[in-house]
């Protein structure tokens, strides 16, 4: 939904939006109404738009509420409606875009001191490294967050420690932005070497820093060390940004041919590609395009080559296709894959042609996928006309990109499904999947 609405105000639709968000009460059209009026300066108006979904108490609402009332110089307005306290909201979620507008207001001692108490929720820490940047209170901030680190680091394994992981890069972020970039480096890189993280994220943030900083020689170390799965696509784009392309590529082939090849065989066909190379790029990888496992880069390499325009050379890919690998993936996914190259490609009429050839029963979403082909071979009215006869959302969210394209816009409005009919169609979904497997199961089989 956000989608269709940005869709609809890049096509001056916003007093449509305005409408449905009273009429319809949708959150999505107020918020994108509001957006937009905020951004021609028209606060109050704004304010009416969005003033009953905050009066409701809901955060998201009351977040929007508050940025508008605080745009509009409402500031003692807006710092009421955002505290916790006056609706009994006591989340971490709540205190935090609390904070966010104490900053905005620029009382930032007092959001730093509100957030205090509840740093061991990671949303939490986040927002306070994010809305302290640029405020001069770097030494502040890192003081608050020294205490939780070094519990972290002191035992990352201990029960309610584990979690706090995300301390060590915030800590090492705030240190950066301050100008101490070789402190954020060492602990940071003591930290990885230790293994002081929890999920990669850290050893990620540690990897992003050094390419920040031109860091090459501690980057090769990982890239050929203990973090070479997490270093290697950042090394090889920091050697390529230098022009070393070819070492690049070496230290990526050495790879393969050393190591289980599946990920950095991806990496260097995204390094081939880039570099124009696209021959080169798909004979690295098309060994893999009748693989059944993990290891299969056939998909990968169709999306490459469309980002490049080359659809046709994407087509090609798949066809001659081994009868195994079809038996496994063709009705799954690589026949919409195919249906979708062909459109893109000026081909759309072609692919409707073979989707028509096979049995109605054999192609999930046929229709769905007949009229965006309709669509893309111009032939807008008969989509429109294919998708009003659909149920689901899918079929209704198609049918409102064709409306928006043609500033039908009060039409695409009422076309889309509203939250309650589309959480009921996500619960049948997941009611008629889990009796289809249970089903499976008590037929003895292994599907």
């Amino acid at each position: 939904m956000p989608r269709l609405v940005d869709a609809i105000l890049e096509r001056g639709g916003l007093e449509t939006l305005v409408r449905a968000a009273r009429e319809r009460e949708d959150w999505f059209c107020a918020a994108g109404a509001v957006r937009e009026l905020c951004t021609v300066g028209e606060f109050g108006r704004a304010w009416t738009v969005l003033e009953p979904f905050a009066a409701s108490g809901w955060q998201p609402a009351v977040r929007a509420g508050a940025d508008v009332l605080l745009r509009w110089n409402r500031v003692e307005q807006a710092l009421e409606l955002a505290h916790p306290g006056g609706r009994g909201q006591e989340s971490g979620d709540a205190w935090r875009d609390y904070a966010e507008a104490l900053v905005r207001a620029g009382r930032v001692d007092d959001a730093i001191g509100v957030l205090a108490p509840y740093l061991r929720d990671r949303r939490v820490l986040r927002g306070l490294v994010e809305m302290t940047d640029g405020q001069g209170r770097d030494e502040r901030v890192l003081e608050v967050l020294a205490p939780i680190a070094e519990e972290f680091r002191r035992d990352p394994e201990q029960c309610g420690v584990r979690d706090l992981w995300e301390v060590l890069p915030a800590q090492a972020r705030v240190l950066e932005r301050s100008g101490r970039v070789g402190e954020a480096i060492r602990l940071l890189g003591a930290d990885v070497a230790e293994r002081r993280y929890g999920p990669q994220n850290n050893v990620e943030f540690y990897v992003e820093l050094l390419v920040r900083h031109g860091r090459i020689e501690e980057l090769r170390d990982l890239a050929t060390g203990t973090q070479t799965s997490t270093a290697a696509g950042p090394y090889v784009e920091a050697l390529e940004n230098l022009g070393r392309a070819g070492e690049a590529e070496t230290y990526l082939r050495d790879l393969i041919a050393a190591e289980c090849p599946g990920w950095y065989e991806s990496v260097l066909m995204e390094l081939l590609i880039r570099q124009g190379r696209f021959d080169d790029a798909i004979a690295a990888v098309e060994h893999t395009f009748d693989d059944l496992y993990d290891g299969n880069l056939l998909q990968s390499a169709l999306i490459l080559l469309a980002e490049q325009g080359l659809h046709d050379k994407a087509i090609a890919l798949t066809e001659g296709r081994s009868p195994e690998f079809l038996a496994e993936n063709e009705a799954y996914w690589l026949r919409s894959n195919r249906w979708w190259l062909m459109g893109e490609a000026g081909r759309a009429r072609e692919a409707i042609t073979e989707i028509e050839a096979l049995p109605a029963g054999d192609v999930d979403d046929r229709e769905v996928t007949i009229a965006w082909l309709l669509a893309q071979d111009g032939r807008v009215e008969e989509a429109i006309a294919c998708l009003r006869r659909l149920p689901g959302t899918r079929a209704a969210t198609d049918l409102a990109e064709l409306l928006i394209g043609q500033k039908r816009f009060a039409e695409a409005v009422a076309v889309i499904p509203d939250v309650t009919a589309q959480r009921e169609e996500k619960r049948r979904f997941w009611t008629d999947w889990t009796e289809h497997k249970e089903m499976a199961s008590s037929d003895g089989g292994d599907g």
